[in-house]
């Protein structure tokens, strides 16, 4: 369990909470400092003893809605969610299970019981059941996003790569013609060049394929086309021997 923990101003500077007696507000800074990751305290009369504060306090948080507390005793920091971001390697899951199962979270992290307790049913708008453990907020600045980031292969890679797939693909005339557009495909950034291989075999199966997907039999299917001897099934027009042809040129 994390060491550090976190208020949040919008809490403490608020109306509500500046009108508290100072005894509240500081069982409430004991409440915190000693709750779970999640957020959850079973240990309120150590907090209690700890500010000098009365049960009058633990009801009036309770009555302001700045705790949550369950028929086992077991209380929840109410905008817990909105102060403490932890790391997941840092986290550790609350113990109260039966008790988070209750709960859900408001669009601004905030905890809630109201509309949001049934399980297995519809949530209402703008609730989400919470799970322990799973879809944790983290703090961007101390934990960066994990983004698989794209880094494009070399022409060895892709030749290794070709050689496992047995296929005919161009290990240079791939690189060249996605670096030349600067590895997009289409209007997206490239995520998987393995998987453009992969199209790029299918287009080679018919010998020639989509716009600058060149195969390396294309020599030969253009000798067979010049020389009348390419089957009838695989004719092609002028225009696109004349495109095979200049599209050879450009990757030389």
């Amino acid at each position: 369990m994390a060491e550090r923990r976190m208020l949040t101003k919008k809490v403490t500077d608020s109306d509500e909470f500046v009108a508290l007696p100072a005894s509240a507000q500081a069982l409430y800074l004991h409440l915190n400092m000693a709750a779970d990751d999640d957020g959850f305290n079973n240990q309120i009369q150590l907090a209690m003893f700890k500010s000098h504060a009365s049960i009058d306090d633990l009801k009036v948080l309770m009555m302001k809605r700045f705790i949550i507390r369950f028929e086992s005793g077991v209380i929840v920091i109410k905008h817990w969610r909105m102060s403490n971001l932890l790391r997941k390697d840092r986290y550790t899951p609350t113990a109260f299970q039966e008790e988070i199962k209750q709960l859900g979270i408001k669009p601004n992290g905030a905890y809630t019981l109201s509309g949001c307790q049934t399980v297995a049913k519809r949530l209402p708008d703008g609730c989400q059941m919470v799970a322990a453990g799973k879809d944790r907020i983290v703090k961007e600045s101390i934990d960066k996003k994990n983004t698989k980031h794209f880094t494009p292969p070399t022409a060895e890679e892709v030749k290794q790569y070709c050689s496992e797939r047995h296929n005919s693909v161009d290990p240079q005339v791939f690189v060249d013609f996605y670096e030349s557009k600067g590895w997009m495909v289409g209007k997206n950034k490239m995520k998987d060049w393995k998987a453009c291989i992969r199209t790029w075999e299918r287009d080679n199966t018919r010998n020639m394929g989509e716009r600058g997907r060149v195969s390396v039999k294309v020599p030969e299917f253009i000798e067979q086309q010049e020389s009348g001897t390419l089957p009838e099934q695989e004719e092609a027009s002028e225009e696109m021997i004349a495109e095979i042809k200049r599209l050879q040129r450009r990757f030389k």
